[in-house]
């Protein structure tokens, strides 16, 4: 459009007859005003070699933020394509294939009720069949071929917008009650379902967040028995287009399982479930017994560790935002309640001088790294405390990046060694130690309760709203700036963490039933800030949306802040917003 054009633009506007999409290479790409952005995606791409395009697109961003691949373009537009290879990307891909398999598991076995319940580390989602026997071999690869086909037939996944109660008549008909009771407590007044066409009837769901445009885009699948039901396989995003090998996570779902009995004890199944209890005013009594059963699985594991009379040394790791450092306290406290002396020994102080530590792939210092501690010094002084010698302990001064003297140690042998860090479970930060003396224990925020059968909340998601408001009360940081380092956070973890969970002892989750509606106001305010032109407003949004879900207190019983009261002092939980009556409490000698 030329100056004269904009000086009449007083007059009502001609609809736009075509459009321009601008990618961040330069190309540029022209269409009749409302093509769908996947048609300007799929010409850059055919336009591209294919070393250019080393993962599918499934979304892209628009002006700051996330748009669908059906997204129709009627103005000129720059466009940055998102790809398998990042989060939004892989998500779309995993919950399409989740939609997917759901759309083909009522053709083919209308009485089953299919739940996706929790993630696996090796790339993949536990799910189960309700209401029936549990998926055999063969039911599960015709339901794996039937999915082939659709993904094969390319058939497109349409979206709309329903009034609430059409929805709710819609899932009710359907016996999706828990649809139902979630949809009960929501604000807006439509709802927006997914359709695909199946050959005997349309299928529609509801699904948190975008899909692919078409079942063409979901070629990357597997599923495979596991446990007491089956694991939908997809890709990662570090190999977008390939099935990594399947891993045994017994311990994994031994934590999950425990979580869901814990559930059942609650009487809560689901996010409508929370909400009902919240808008009933039984918080004070979920609250109290969510905090017993953690407080009675804490001192089960103490009672395991004082059991095993060889053990000497307590490894604890798991990643950020999981609650470790409470958990290291509480047990403490059941330690000594066994007879036990617990003593903290932090692997920080065994980090080699400055000029010895590796760098990342960004140049950067790489404290993450193994090769960053100095496990020849740490298995030593190790070994001597629990042969009851004497030892000088190191002091890692961060400003001088040195090494320096720390206090002389000697422990008796009422005393157990008590390391809480990133390396842990990896079994090679203590190649001298005799596997008898360990005990290996991984923390995380396994979160087990979801929106409804189809939807799960994320144990990612659940630690980072967790982080975000730890680090504004304790740290200063904005929600904004946490977000930007949490990619390079859950990078450590991928590499350090999560491929050695399955070598602990025990698992501990430190998930509470109740803490997203207790975290909400406190996360809230903070995602609010985060500004529309900065990269980290599309994340913000989206777990905005996902808190929006939650109900905060009841109007005649708990307000948003006498939620918050409510919580014990010495709850995980208050590792995150403040008033932990263990801040000051030291494993030393329980003082």
């Amino acid at each position: 459009m030329d100056t004269s054009d904009e000086l009449t633009s007083v007059r009502p506007a001609a609809p736009r007859a075509t459009a321009h999409v601008r990618l961040p290479d330069g190309r540029e790409f022209e269409a009749p005003a409302g093509t769908p952005l996947e048609a300007f995606v799929r010409a850059a791409s055919a336009a591209s070699p294919a070393t250019d395009a080393p993962a599918p697109i499934l979304a892209a961003v628009v002006d700051g933020r996330l748009r669908e691949l059906a997204y129709p373009v009627d103005k000129d537009i720059s466009v940055m394509p998102v790809t398998m290879a990042s989060e939004d990307g892989m998500r779309i891909y995993r919950r399409s294939l989740s939609f997917l398999m759901v759309a083909a598991a009522r053709e083919l076995f209308p009485e089953a009720k299919v739940e996706v319940d929790h993630s696996v580390y090796s790339g993949g989602y536990y799910c189960k069949a309700e209401g029936r026997a549990p998926f055999d071999e063969r039911e599960l690869k015709a339901l794996e071929a039937r999915m082939r086909e659709l993904a094969q037939a390319d058939l497109p996944i349409t979206k709309s917008r329903m009034s609430l109660p059409e929805a709710c008549e819609m899932f009710a008909a359907q016996g999706d009650d828990d649809k139902v009771r979630l949809l009960k407590h929501r604000r807006k007044d439509y709802l927006v379902v997914y359709s695909l066409q199946l050959s005997n009837a349309c299928f529609r769901d509801y699904f948190h967040g975008y899909m692919a445009p078409s079942t063409g885009y979901l070629r990357w699948l597997g599923l495979q028995l596991a446990d007491s039901g089956f694991v939908l396989r997809f890709p990662q995003r570090s190999a977008p287009t390939t099935i990594q090998p399947a891993a045994a996570h017994d311990r994994l779902y031994d934590a999950f399982r425990e979580y869901g009995e814990w559930l059942d004890v609650l009487g809560i199944g689901d996010v409508g479930s929370l909400n009902d209890a919240v808008k009933a005013g039984r918080m004070r009594e979920v609250i109290l017994v969510s905090e017993a059963l953690h407080e009675q699985r804490i001192a089960q594991i103490a009672a395991q560790i004082a059991a095993r009379r060889s053990v000497r040394l307590v490894l604890i790791a798991g990643p950020s935002a999981s609650g470790k450092t409470t958990f290291s306290k509480r047990l403490a406290i059941q330690l000594l309640a066994n007879g036990l002396r617990p003593f903290p020994l932090a692997m920080d102080n065994y980090f080699v001088d400055r000029e010895l530590t590796p760098r990342d792939e960004k140049g950067e210092l790489d404290y993450e790294s193994l090769t960053a501690v100095d496990v020849e010094l740490f298995n030593a002084h190790l070994l001597a405390l629990m042969a009851g010698e004497s030892v000088e302990l190191p002091r890692y001064n961060f400003k001088t990046g040195y090494r320096e003297p720390g206090e002389t140690v000697r422990l008796g042998r009422e005393y157990v060694v008590v390391v809480e860090g990133i390396h842990g479970l990896n079994p090679a930060l203590l190649p001298s130690i005799p596997a008898e003396r360990l005990f290996r224990v991984y923390v995380s925020a396994l979160t087990q309760l979801n929106l409804d059968r189809h939807n799960r909340v994320s144990t990612t998601d659940t630690r980072l709203t967790r982080r975000i408001v730890r680090d504004a009360a304790t740290r200063g940081y904005s929600a904004e700036a946490t977000l930007r380092r949490w990619e390079s956070v859950r990078h450590g973890e991928n590499k350090w963490i999560f491929p050695h969970q399955d070598n602990s002892d025990v698992m501990f989750n430190t998930a509470l039933v109740y803490e997203l509606p207790v975290l909400r106001p406190f996360a809230e305010p903070l995602l609010l800030q985060v500004r529309p032109e900065s990269a980290e407003h599309i994340e913000a949004r989206r777990l905005l949306a996902k808190l929006d879900w939650f109900e905060t207190g009841a109007d005649d019983e708990l307000s948003a802040t006498q939620l918050a009261d409510a919580v014990p002092d010495n709850s995980i939980l208050r590792e995150f917003i403040g008033g932990s009556i263990l801040r000051d409490f030291s494993l030393w000698g329980g003082k």
